[in-house]
């Protein structure tokens, strides 16, 4: 996400580099730079205009304090302007009411009914009783594409599968969850297409018939401007609250996320990534500010981390690691936790600086799969004690996982190598054990 523009950024303050000062000429090449990045990255020009003017009046303006090189200046000033631009703060969902409606809509293939599930179970982590309205009656396959979601965060799903009529399926939804004491109600309506008259009017008629506390809009971000030229013709009918933008973990450029809120002035309210029910979160405007600049989003990161790691599962790790007898059992659970952070593209870019690293690397999001492979095959005794693992059992090992010997050794020896660190930090009272994942 953002790897192409972040590159261009830097590429673009690096201008700055070594300047004593700012002046109108170096800030005015710079700004030109800023403004040819973000629109090759499909942010609306008008948008990439008044962002960039309003750069270069502020740098204009300001003193260059004796800490602060130009460059150093010009990326802050970018911050705030692009913090600002994308609404400035987060904004949550409103669930009001009771039960609270949120009506889901967007265009065909925009991953409504995932995001469906996903928000179903967000909200569910919080306590709270969800029921999922199926209302898509003209895609096949979607009513049970819910109920198979629903059935993965342990959501219930109302449907009526003989019935073609979604303004009474979502009136009839919304009965069941009143008379079933669910607080919060998430409507799933077809995707349909802007120029589609009768869909809608359907959706409009939804809306008028449930009066949702909150309708969303999701929008795939991998179609970029048009997915914000379809936002605005969406809202110009729906008056909808919030955006929701999808596949951020695609093939994808960043202008829709950039200039969606400027063009149709609703806010981003979620981010989605995957096909995993956990990889939803709330937008918050300056952590992405900060991940377009290269600076990482490590608080998110970090909050992530919270989520999947139980503390006390942490604390016996600790212990473990403290004793010398961290085995192939633990790894092989703190990378099935990872994996529950999300893709791998994703936590990496949360890193400070790691886009720029990274480059021209091509991460493979099923690097994983081969060292999982490779622990399942062995047996709990070996699992257990690695040291047994000998040359004939690494044989059998690599047989069953489906790997070569080299790859079976190539773990053992940075298995090997991490137990000798860790051996080697306890000696020093523990100072800066191997994270790996692990909150201390």
């Amino acid at each position: 996400m953002f790897e192409n523009l972040s590159l261009k950024l830097d590429k673009a303050f690096k201008n700055l580099k070594g300047q004593g000062r700012i002046t109108e000429i170096n800030v005015a090449a710079t700004v030109k730079e800023i403004r040819k990045a973000l629109i090759d990255a499909d942010v609306n020009y008008k948008v990439a205009k008044t962002l960039t003017d309003n750069i270069k009046e502020k740098a204009m303006g300001r003193e260059v304090l004796l800490a602060v090189s130009p460059g150093q200046l010009l990326v802050k000033i970018t911050h705030e302007e692009l913090t600002e631009l994308m609404g400035g703060q987060k904004m949550d969902i409103n669930l009001k009411g009771d039960p609270a409606v949120i009506l889901i809509a967007g265009l065909q293939g925009s991953g409504k009914t995932t995001f469906s599930g996903k928000l179903s179970s967000y909200l569910k982590k919080q306590g709270r009783q969800v029921l999922l309205v199926a209302c898509d009656v003209y895609r096949p396959a979607a009513i049970d594409q819910l109920k198979v979601l629903g059935e993965q965060v342990g959501v219930e799903v109302y449907s009526e599968p003989e019935n073609k009529n979604a303004v009474q399926i979502a009136k009839n939804g919304l009965e069941y969850a009143k008379k079933n004491n669910f607080k919060i109600v998430i409507v799933d309506t077809a995707g349909r297409l802007a120029v589609d008259e009768q869909m809608m009017n359907e959706i409009a008629e939804v809306k008028a018939a449930i009066k949702p506390s909150e309708t969303l809009f999701v929008v795939d971000s991998m179609t970029g401007q048009d997915a914000v030229n379809t936002a605005k013709t969406f809202n110009d009918r729906l008056n909808f609250d919030g955006v929701v933008l999808t596949k951020l973990d695609g093939d994808t450029r960043g202008g829709a996320a950039i200039s969606i809120r400027a063009v149709v002035e609703k806010p981003i309210k979620f981010l989605s990534t995957g096909e995993k029910m956990e990889n939803l979160d709330l937008f918050h405007p300056e952590r992405m500010a900060q991940r377009i600049l290269g600076m990482g989003d490590v608080v998110s990161l970090v909050e992530k981390a919270q989520e999947i790691f139980d503390e006390e599962e942490s604390k016996r790790l600790n212990q473990k690691i403290r004793k010398n007898q961290f085995n192939f059992e633990d790894f092989l659970q703190q990378l099935q936790q990872i994996k529950k952070m999300g893709s791998i593209k994703d936590i990496v870019g949360m890193l400070p600086g790691m886009n720029k690293m990274m480059k021209d690397v091509d991460i493979d999001e099923n690097a994983f799969a081969p060292i999982e492979a490779i622990i399942k095959s062995m047996t709990p005794k070996e699992r257990q004690n690695p040291d047994i693992i000998n040359g004939n059992r690494r044989k059998r090992i690599s047989s069953g996982s489906g790997t070569s010997i080299q790859q079976v050794n190539n773990l053992m020896k940075q298995f090997e190598d991490m137990r000798k660190m860790m051996k080697m930090m306890n000696k020093t009272g523990g100072k800066g054990l191997p994270k790996m994942g692990l909150p201390h």
